[in-house]
């Protein structure tokens, strides 16, 4: 199914580490260190969800977006501000205890799947390996030190670092020019459909999506449903439960 295939790109967060669960667990420690008054942890959490799905509805068409790229932290606090806000207990000092809790913790907690390293180091001598990852520069490069991983990757397309980032089309002709291959040679694997796969089989490549249980983040209510291909959509060439099945895929177990 994918002999032709000669360059791999992967996404990084719920792909290659847990993201969702270190920021679930992260907040939860932070609030639960520094409380708003009367407010347990789960209203807390509620309200940070709110005030999340508003703020990431608008940064990127804002004046926000150029501090998001340069600077997680930045747009963290607000972030926080916003949910204590919502609490109707603006307070910009614990707004600040909170945001820097929260991103150290989260730092903390933040861990590669055990399935990473196994498929990457399988892969390293058998394909050009590269990273295409949304979120601001600083924290991703953070994780990327933290947990240990740069070496494994010939090519990084960070949207902090580039200025736009998944779906735009221009981030995959990029990526696509850098190991100079045709389109259906390059293969994206991804756990969104909307920022990884979808744009990637619009640019002609090959794709795996990779669906994981603890794909799920803190900011969804409880309306929201599993990410599914839309009607019309287009399919992707594998989906899959774990990085160790793409292994099969490529022959390379």
């Amino acid at each position: 199914m994918f002999g032709d295939v000669k360059a791999i790109y992967f996404d990084l967060d719920d792909t290659l580490c847990g993201y969702w669960d270190a920021s679930k667990a992260a907040m939860r420690t932070a609030f639960a260190h520094h409380p708003a008054t009367g407010v347990d942890v789960e209203e807390m959490v509620k309200a940070w969800a709110k005030a999340f799905r508003g703020f990431s509805s608008e940064v990127k068409s804002s004046h926000w977006y150029p501090i998001y790229l340069r600077n997680g932290g930045t747009s963290r606090l607000e972030q926080m501000r916003r949910m204590l806000d919502e609490l109707g207990q603006p307070n910009l000092d614990l707004a600040k205890r909170l945001s820097d809790a929260y991103g150290m913790m989260r730092d903390e907690n933040l861990a590669l799947f055990p399935d990473a390293i196994p498929v990457l180091e399988k892969l390293y001598d058998k394909f050009p390996l590269g990273l295409i990852t949304n979120g601001p520069a600083d924290i991703q490069r953070q994780e990327i030190a933290s947990l240990k991983i740069g070496h494994w990757f010939q090519h990084f397309y960070i949207e902090g670092e580039v200025g736009f980032g998944k779906p735009d089309m221009e981030i995959f002709r990029r990526a696509e020019s850098a190991v100079g291959c045709k389109p259906h040679e390059v293969l994206m694997i991804g756990n969104s459909y909307g920022h990884d796969i979808r744009p990637a089989i619009e640019a002609g490549w090959r794709t795996i999506w990779i669906r994981r249980a603890s794909d799920v983040a803190p900011s969804v209510d409880g309306s929201a449903k599993v990410e599914e291909i839309p009607v019309g959509g287009p399919s992707p060439d594998a989906e899959v439960g774990d990085l160790l099945s793409i292994l099969t895929l490529l022959g390379t177990a």
